[in-house]
Order: structure tokens, then C-alpha cells, then sequence
């Protein structure tokens, strides 16, 4: 059997959903998910934090023009808020590249980040060991995301406007035939004219079904643990804390401290599981760095962030495979960065063009496009 609609969206993570909810008020779409469920992978694995600061400057201005939209949803996409205040305390031990001084000098004044003393840090952040480090930067602007609340709202929203998702459908072929695109999966074969590929850690092995040009798509494995600690080594309002030299984080979660390294293992597509060498390191490390005994690991997971070589997003069509859309390489932004890129994923499909807030912010569709000279430069290398 085959199915007809207007857009085809392969992935239903966050990106996926969110770009698919967008599709829907313009066409018949379709949302496809090879796991049983969606946001089985990266979406359902993250530290879920709001960081407009974070990343290149792309990326940076992505994420806070995002900000409008999650500190107000449209009515009925969440019971409550999306964002609930944390802040973010990132110190230094020795910061040879100056990244602290960098930090505070490209935050805007929309989003500011100033030095605090080292007696302010650990008034915030009372589980930091004396005598470790020699600096602090504190961000007020940083959230905690309610990450599962943002996902499911695209979903619903993406229903409501009559969008179909379809689980355990892994897309094994992709055929171009008469303007239209046939996806084929063990159950169904799905017929479109344009194809979203939000496939995260698999977007590339989807490009090449459709004869597209690699991105350079590299997944990263990232390594968290939860651990117990006393209660005064976590308060309710608390800063999640990171180290500029090594991005090991830690934050408050109910009660509790999750850690994580901040590592960015290169690996193959998969199905993610922590290391056990990892997660010892990670313990050593935070028993070196502040006043935690880490006595037993409560729980552990990883997750895969996905980067192309500039760590900015791929948003845009093909330069090759007409009609096939890439919206890839999120890296660990793909949650901050899902409403912006889901109203760019519509905008250049129906117009050709961004949305009129990333326009007025500097950004062009050349920035983000699939044929924009670092990844071809990387598809030839590793061609």
C-alpha cells in the first residue's frame, strides 16, 4: 500500500516533530519513526537546559531568538512552562585560551554573563571544593527545559492539525519518480514531493538512500550518571555548574546531582550505552572537584549528539536530490534550537526563505545550507 501527503518527515525527535507540527498548517504530513516510539534516542537523553550562550554564533542566535517562543507557547501547547529559572555557574581553573574572558565578552546585554567572586560561586553552588578553582562567570539567563513537555506539545499539535505519525517505520529505500518521493518500509511505502530528513544520528544513511551528498555527519556519545548526595550539596535554586577547561557539568535533578564528563565520543549510528571506564573517571573527577563522595551510581545513560565539522545546523534542500530536505546536525542544541528550525524547515520549503526574526538577526539560508562550503570541503576529504 501506498500513502500520499504533501511532506514526508523522517524522525520524530524533537526536530522532527517540531519541523512536522510547522508542515502540517501547510499540507498533508507525515511523520515517520523507525523506533516504537518517538524520541527514543537523542530527544528522550538530554540535560535539557536552555543556554542562550551556548555554541557558534549561529547557534547562539538560533537559541535565543527561541526564547520568545518558549517563554510563551501557544495556548494549549503546555499545561505549564516550558522554561523554570536556573542559572549557570561556569569556573576556571587555568583557562590557557582566555574562553572565560570570550565568554563574557560576546554575551549580549539581551542575555548578560558577568564575573562573580569565587566566595559568591560557592555560596551558589555549596558543593564546590575550596582552593580548586581560580574564577567564576555567572549566567542568570540559563533555564531548565521541560524537554519531554516540548516534545509531546509538537506532537499534539502535529495531530490536531490532522498529521499522521507512523511508528516502527524505518525507511529502507528512497526513490525520486515524477516529482514525487516513495519511502519504503516493511509495512508501508509513504509518496511526497518533499522529504524531511530529521533522522539525528542517522540523517546521513538516509541521504544516501536518496543519492544526496554526505554532510559529514559525525554522532558523538555523551555519558551522564545520577547520583545521591547530602541535601545541602543541592539546593532547590542551585546553578548547574560546568568547568571551562573540560565541559564536565553537573546539576541539580529532584533532589539529586546529574554529571556528565561532557564527553563527545565519535561513534557509529546506535542504539547509546555509558561507559563503565567513563563513568569511574567521572566519579574520580567530581570527588576531585568538589566536596561529593560518590559512593554509589543511581542511574547512567548516554545519549548521541550529532555535529557536522562547524557544529552549526543543516537546514535546507539538496543542491542534488530535488524535493530532499536536510534538517541535521543539531549537535546538543537540537531541543533550544527546535522551534526556530521547525519554522525555517516550512518557510524555505514554501517560500524559499527564513523566517523574517532570523533574517533581522543576520542569518541567511546560505548559513545553514546543506551545500555551504565547510561540508563539502569535509564530504570531499572524507570522500
Amino acid at each position: 500500500m501506498t500513502t500520499d501527503c504533501d511532506f514526508l518527515v523522517i524522525g520524530a525527535g524533537v526536530s522532527g516533530a517540531a519541523a512536522a507540527w510547522e508542515l502540517a498548517a501547510l499540507g498533508k504530513t507525515i511523520l515517520l519513526e523507525m523506533e516504537d516510539q518517538p524520541g527514543y534516542h537523542s530527544s528522550g537523553r538530554s540535560a535539557a537546559l536552555y543556554t542562550p550562550n551556548y555554541g557558534p554564533a549561529a547557534v547562539r542566535q538560533i537559541c535565543q531568538a527561541a526564547g520568545a517562543f518558549f517563554n510563551a507557547p501557544p495556548p494549549g501547547f503546555a499545561d505549564h512552562p516550558l522554561l523554570t529559572p536556573r542559572g549557570a555557574l561556569t569556573l576556571g581553573i587555568d583557562d590557557p585560551e582566555g574562553a572565560l574572558d570570550t565568554m563574557l565578552a560576546d554575551a549580549p546585554s539581551a542575555h548578560p554573563i558577568g564575573e562573580i567572586t569565587l566566595e559568591r560561586a560557592m555560596e551558589l553552588c555549596p558543593l564546590l571544593r575550596p582552593g580548586v578553582f581560580r574564577r567564576a562567570i555567572y549566567e542568570p539567563g540559563v533555564r531548565d527545559m521541560d524537554a519531554a513537555a516540548i516534545h509531546q506539545g509538537y506532537l499534539r499539535g502535529f495531530k490536531a492539525r490532522g498529521g499522521r505519525l507512523a511508528v516502527t517505520a524505518n525507511v529502507t529505500a528512497l526513490e525520486r519518480s515524477g516529482g514525487q518521493w516513495t519511502a519504503v518500509t516493511a509495512s508501508e511505502r509513504f509518496r511526497a514531493p518533499f522529504v524531511v530528513n530529521a533522522a539525528g544520528a542517522w540523517a546521513d544513511r538516509v541521504g544516501a538512500l536518496a543519492g544526496a551528498a554526505r554532510i559529514g555527519l559525525q554522532p558523538c556519545l555523551r555519558t551522564v550518571i545520577l547520583v545521591e548526595v547530602p541535601p545541602e550539596f543541592c539546593l532547590p535554586t542551585q546553578p548547574v555548574g560546568e568547568v571551562i577547561e573540560t565541559w564536565h557539568y553537573f546539576k541539580p535533578e529532584a533532589g539529586r546531582i546529574l554529571a556528565s564528563p561532557g564527553d563527545e565520543t565519535p561513534v557509529d549510528p546506535m542504539d547509546a550505552y555509558p561507559d563503565d571506564m567513563v563513568m569511574a573517571e567521572l566519579a574520580d573527577y567530581l570527588e576531585r572537584h568538589t566536596l561529593l563522595k560518590i559512593e554509589r551510581i543511581l542511574r547512567s545513560w548516554a545519549g548521541l549528539r550529532s555535529f557536522v565539522p562547524d557544529h552549526c545546523p543543516v537546514v535546507g534542500l539538496d543542491p542534488r536530490a530535488e524535493g530532499f530536505f536536510w534538517l541535521a546536525g543539531q549537535g546538543g542544541y537540537g531541543i533550544m534550537m527546535s522551534p526556530v528550525l521547525g519554522r525555517a524547515t516550512a518557510s524555505l520549503i514554501d517560500t524559499g526563505q527564513l523566517p523574517e526574526d532570523l533574517k533581522e538577526r543576520g542569518l541567511t539560508p546560505a548559513d545553514l545550507a546543506p551545500s555551504r562550503l565547510a561540508l563539502h570541503e569535509s564530504a570531499v576529504t572524507v570522500a
